[in-house]
């Protein structure tokens, strides 16, 4: 069973930048590939940004130009830089991790595991 646990999390003014941490407990297929979600008072959990093993990410129209998504192998872990964050940024952000054919544009297909998550909270 794969652990998957977020740090990071915090309070920032609009235009802030934060930093999330996920670190896998080990490597196997099921974490190829590896992404943020957000989930917002009231709303459906939505994808932010995913990446490979390889290192090649995708974003999510929210995140795109904003959002970096890392990855360290040797570390099993993931990161994402969020820059001029906004209000409307604030939610739960869960890590999560999943074979191939994990997408982030769907919730339920393909992901294996998931994290506590870490609450990012953005003030006017």
């Amino acid at each position: 069973q794969v652990e998957l646990v977020e740090s990071g999390g915090g309070s920032v003014q609009t235009g802030g930048s934060l930093r999330l941490n996920c670190e896998a407990s080990m490597y196997t297929y099921r974490t190829n590939i590896m992404a943020w979600f957000r989930q917002a008072p009231g709303k459906e959990r939505e994808g932010v940004a995913g990446i490979t093993y390889q290192g090649s990410s995708t974003y999510t129209d929210s995140a795109r130009g904003r959002f970096t998504i890392s990855r360290d192998n040797a570390k099993n872990t993931i990161y994402l830089q969020m820059n001029n964050l906004q209000p409307e940024d604030t939610a739960i952000y869960y890590c999560a991790a999943g074979v191939n054919s994990a997408r982030i544009d769907q919730t339920n297909r393909g992901w294996a595991y998931w994290g506590q998550g870490t609450q990012v909270t953005v003030a006017s």
